[in-house]
């Protein structure tokens, strides 16, 4: 099992991922043989199933579009520096609330956006998979809450979780999450001040971050965070459960190969319409893959983006519809105490006593979470949100240790006016940019007001002034829905494309609805399911749960 043990020496900081390709241990395949599956993304989507299927004892190979990174050498306290991790291929962004992209939950790189997510990994609800059924708006799951609780278990042991046992809100579980929480930082302690005296429950939050020095077969020891704060500029020490440090040096070791700076451009078919191969670009050459099986893990821009260049698993129309990005309003006050914002896991504080508010008049709900932030994230969305630029803004920020944030993470229906397209604009490949349609509509913005009534009452009650809000929409989901109807879906429940019959999709775009709560375990869970699903279809050996590996 694997095990939390501070009386045993740990190793210096490295990264296993580098150290084995590094050594030339890794596996090669030869793009002439005819691998068992070609994964297309090592994220949260990509890296996991990677480690089952090579775990199973397939030949599998992974393509990459960014970098090999090695943390203690490439990841710095320099914000400007860790831009390297945000996808930055121009993203053409419309509607009424045109999104972020870029730095907003897109990444690249071996390990995809977990390089710089801010770890928060709390469980979804069993209602946040039936939201037609509990409201009658968007639509139901074709999972249950059943099918994906051992994935939780799982991956919440695996990655090494600091959370709390038992977790105040939710089914009551059957194990309690693997290390003690991490410290509350200044922001967490100020939201529980103020949520206290409204008599709104709050706790330390889920973070895949280790509290203590963990080590884990097969990988081997990741340190303890050391609250440094810089989590979405990348985990110098290897504290974060980013999937550099976790997945995929599990799936080297059971024998996968990672190609990196390897760019997906194409696909071949036989005349039955199943892909035969991958053609993918590196340094200006381009390769073929020869392959069985296909897994589409890019995430739900690039993923639906790749299909709809290659005219692929269309044939309803449906590959880019149904996209949704979390509400996500920010609250920022200042305080008299000096909080230093940058210190300490950015989501250390907790509350879902909103899940369902009985006041509610919208669908679905929203958590609460205190945020940390860096000195420039905050200058920038200061000079967005606010208006202010040169003096103005340096005066702002002098009193950037004394500021503190709130923020919900919230459902976001589907709709029809918010989809993905193709654009005649070209990018540097020669490939068609996706230009993404957005708008926050109306029970968007009625779950937005009730949320920043309840953040502006909770900072006053903590003493805030200078009180502002800043609006935006992380995360990108949807573009290719899970489901059991092949006239509005792009995938079966095990994430089968309908159209190609050996081609799968394992990331957030094939999520029915957004959830209301952060994505990250919910892909790794879904990733999970839908390897464990295809090994058992195609009667594969049977795998044992890596937390017992």
């Amino acid at each position: 099992m694997i095990l939390a043990d501070t009386k045993k020496s740990t190793p210096s900081n490295e990264n296993v991922l580098n150290i084995l390709r590094q050594k030339g241990q890794m596996k090669r395949y030869s793009t002439h043989e005819v691998v068992d599956a070609v994964v297309i993304g090592t994220g949260a989507g990509g890296a996991p199933l990677l480690s089952r299927l090579a775990k199973a004892g397939l030949k599998v190979v992974a393509l990459e579009a960014g970098k090999f990174w090695q943390p203690d050498t490439d990841f710095s306290t320099d914000e400007r520096d860790q831009e390297k991790l945000f996808w930055k291929d121009e993203r053409l962004s419309a509607g009424d609330s045109p999104v972020q992209f870029g730095s907003n939950n897109s990444g690249i790189g071996v390990g995809g956006s977990t390089l710089h997510y801010t770890a928060y990994t709390p469980r979804l609800m069993p209602d946040d998979l039936k939201l037609y059924t509990e409201f009658g708006v968007g639509v139901d799951w074709p999972l249950t809450y059943q099918q994906l609780e051992p994935y939780f278990n799982e991956l919440e042991q695996f990655l090494g979780i600091s959370g709390p046992t038992p977790y105040p809100w939710g089914p009551v579980r059957s194990q309690g999450y693997s290390l003690l929480p991490l410290p509350l930082n200044g922001a967490a302690q100020l939201m529980k001040k103020g949520c206290d005296a409204l008599g709104i429950r709050t706790s330390p939050a889920a973070n895949a971050a280790v509290s203590a020095p963990y080590y884990q077969p097969n990988i081997g020891w990741r340190n303890a965070c050391t609250n440094r704060g810089y989590c979405q500029a990348g985990c110098s020490t290897g504290a974060k459960a980013s999937m550099d440090v976790t997945f995929l040096p599990l799936a080297i070791h059971h024998g996968a190969e990672i190609r990196a700076e390897s760019f997906v451009k194409t696909f071949e078919q036989d005349d039955k319409g199943l892909i035969t191969a991958v053609v993918y670009e590196h340094a200006g050459v381009e390769y073929r893959q020869k392959c069985r099986n296909i897994f589409l893990c890019a995430g739900a821009i690039e993923t639906p983006r790749l299909l709809l260049i290659n005219q692929l698993a269309n044939s309803n129309g449906q590959v880019g519809r149904n996209f949704m990005a979390h509400t996500g309003m920010q609250l920022w006050g200042q305080f008299n105490e000096d909080i230093r914002p940058y210190k300490g896991i950015p989501g250390a504080l907790i509350s879902e006593d909103t899940h369902r508010p009985k006041d509610a008049n919208f669908a679905g709900g929203y958590l609460l979470q205190s945020i940390g932030v860096m000195p420039l994230t905050y200058a920038t969305q200061a000079a967005r949100g606010l208006g202010l630029w040169g003096e103005r803004l340096k005066h702002h920020m002098r009193g950037y240790n004394h500021t503190a944030g709130i923020n919900i993470l919230g459902e976001c229906l589907p709709s029809a006016n918010n989809y993905l397209e193709l654009s005649d604009e070209l990018d540097s490949r020669g490939l068609p940019k996706p230009r993404i349609y957005f708008t926050n509509n109306e029970n968007e913005q009625r779950l937005t007001a009730h949320a920043e009534n309840i953040m502006r009452a909770i900072w006053d009650k903590a003493g805030a002034y200078n009180v502002w809000a800043f609006n935006r929409n992380p995360h990108t989901i949807g573009t290719c829905r899970m489901g059991t109807d092949r006239n509005t879906c792009v995938v079966d429940a095990n994430g089968r494309s309908f159209d190609v019959h050996n081609l799968y999709i394992a990331d957030n775009s094939i999520f029915p609805s957004s959830l209301s709560v952060n994505p990250a375990l919910t892909i790794m869970a879904v990733s999970l399911h839908v390897a464990d699903q295809f090994l058992a279809t195609t009667q594969q050996l049977h795998v044992k749960p890596l937390a017992t590996t």
